[in-house]
């Protein structure tokens, strides 16, 4: 006869063997019998709540990427007129960030960052060129969707979510979608030869061509085929990576039904708004594809670009709505994570430029939305976020092993409750030198040159007073100086398209390689 004991030595059961024909089995004696049964009871339904919870399946994630899209967001009134129906009830759904910024204002050091978590001052990454995969160091490196891969995910990615595409074909995603371009272009370019190049995506406007054929609704439809034909049970991450609004804005008429075609349409501008920024300020988009202001005015194409832009980005909304809808019709709405991003933010006119390269709002504020399940429902944050914060954001909704060499931190308290608290500011970076600190109240330029920017959100939401020189703004400067990021990597091996370097010695500045900048260099 033997005792067992369980906890502080108490006795669990007194078994001696009990003869049943030739065999022998084990009865349960003593005065702990009953609790012995019960204790069994207990470990059986113990047991089926651990397979019940080993049968669960994580959450789905929809991982949407949009290309060049601003905060022209219904939700986000960037632009009064702004038509993103869809973007708005899925914000309504789930949580959005109504002061989220990228890390770079340019697409491949942007997402390079995100699908990292690692900042442009640590890669060194600045430019279009090059991928991170091409530099020693990081040809190795777990980007967000091999992780999700790495811990039993089935992961499909199409359109543009690595910058160039989906990735290299079997690294980035377990199924690649096909290559998709923007599709269906008008025989000659709608607008006049732009200045310094001219080139071929500088085009926007309006044109009669079939919307299914847009590269946008073409890869719609792969994924949501992909969503409504599961191969197994694994959960799944889909990325699927818009091409508008990015330029050539090409739309049909419908889509640009919305917008008023006369001078309201236009954003709001300060005429004179760079007379107190740095001259230095220019250096960051010295030598572009994409026109100044005073082009586009003087050509009068300004509001056909502010129209185009508007309804490409309306188009893209009902891209999203299709996907949504189909994932709604699979039963898995309740079931996916859904996470809407762009890159980084777009210029239509304001600051005296169009497109990207700037460390202002309108150059680094983008729509940043979560929905799904541990998520709130009508979550609004102003406290600031960054992109490269989603990757450690999905491991933990998802309740995948988190990774200790990522540079963002979760945005899992601001998705459970808005108001949490959050000390760190938005830091965005154009090439080494040159950076923005963004916080709920206040955006902080500095450039390479020690040259400085200050701008208060509560007194001046378009940026256009810049209060450094002000001797009441000094501890806020002061303050604000301390977030200025410690790593300032140079630009890595192989970089080219939109590289800026500073030599302070010389008071210089390299563009591109080609042009060398001086103080007394006209601006272009």
């Amino acid at each position: 006869m033997a005792t067992a004991t369980m906890g502080r030595g108490v006795a669990w059961c007194v078994r001696e063997p009990l003869r049943v024909g030739g065999g022998a089995v084990t009865r349960i004696t003593g005065l702990l019998a009953g609790t012995v049964l019960l204790a069994g009871t207990v470990l059986l339904m113990s047991a089926a709540l651990l397979a019940d919870a080993a049968s669960a399946r994580p959450p789905d994630v929809i991982f949407i990427a949009i290309d060049d899209q601003n905060d022209w967001v219904g939700h986000l009134g960037g632009h009064p007129a702004a038509s993103t129906p869809h973007l708005d009830a899925l914000a309504a759904r789930g949580t959005t960030f109504l002061n989220a910024h990228c890390q770079a204002p340019l697409c491949n050091p942007s997402r390079t960052s995100l699908l990292l978590s690692l900042r442009p001052g640590t890669t060194g990454i600045y430019g279009l060129r090059p991928s991170y995969r091409q530099l020693e160091r990081y040809s190795d490196r777990v980007s967000l969707p091999r992780h999700f891969s790495a811990h039993g995910y089935r992961t499909l990615g199409v359109g543009k979510i690595f910058h160039g595409g989906n990735g290299q074909p079997g690294v980035e995603f377990d199924e690649p979608g096909p290559a998709i371009g923007m599709g269906p272009r008008p025989p000659e370019k709608l607008i006049p030869p732009t200045p310094m190049g001219n080139h071929p995506a500088m085009d926007w406007g309006m044109f009669p061509h079939a919307d299914d054929e847009k590269g946008d609704h073409r890869m719609t439809t792969w994924a949501i085929d992909a969503l409504t034909a599961r191969s197994d049970d694994r959960p799944m991450f889909l990325a699927v990576g818009y091409l508008l609004p990015h330029v050539p804005c090409h739309a049909t008429a419908p889509w640009f039904e919305p917008f008023p075609d006369d001078d309201s349409i236009l954003p709001a501008i300060l005429r004179d708004d760079r007379s107190d920024t740095p001259r230095f300020s220019w250096y960051l988009h010295w030598d572009l594809p994409e026109p100044r202001r005073a082009w586009v005015e003087e050509v009068g194409q300004w509001r056909n670009l502010v129209r185009s832009y508007l309804a490409c980005t309306r188009f893209v909304d009902a891209q999203i709505g299709r996907l949504l809808a189909a994932l709604e019709a699979a039963g898995r709405l309740d079931d996916t994570i859904v996470v809407v991003w762009g890159d980084h933010g777009w210029h239509l006119g304001e600051k005296g430029i169009t497109g990207k390269n700037s460390l202002w709002d309108d150059g680094t504020r983008v729509p940043l939305v979560f929905a799904g399940p541990g998520i709130a429902a009508g979550g609004r944050v102003t406290s600031p976020a960054e992109l490269l914060d989603i990757y450690p954001s999905l491991v933990e909704l998802c309740g995948l092993p988190p990774r200790a060499d990522l540079e963002g931190v979760s945005l899992v308290p601001q998705l459970r409750r808005a108001d949490a608290p959050r000390e760190r500011p938005a830091i965005t970076s154009h090439n080494a030198g040159n950076h923005a600190i963004r916080t709920e109240h206040h955006r902080y330029i500095r450039y390479a040159d020690s040259s400085e920017e200050l701008y208060d959100h509560r007194t001046d939401p378009h940026e256009w007073h810049n209060l450094a020189a002000s001797p009441a703004a000094q501890t806020t400067l002061a303050d604000l100086r301390r977030w200025l990021p410690a790593a300032d990597a140079p630009p890595a091996p192989g970089s080219s398209d939109r590289i800026l370097v500073y030599d302070a010695a010389a008071d210089t500045a390299e563009w591109e390689d080609r042009i060398t900048i001086r103080r007394d260099t006209p601006i272009p």
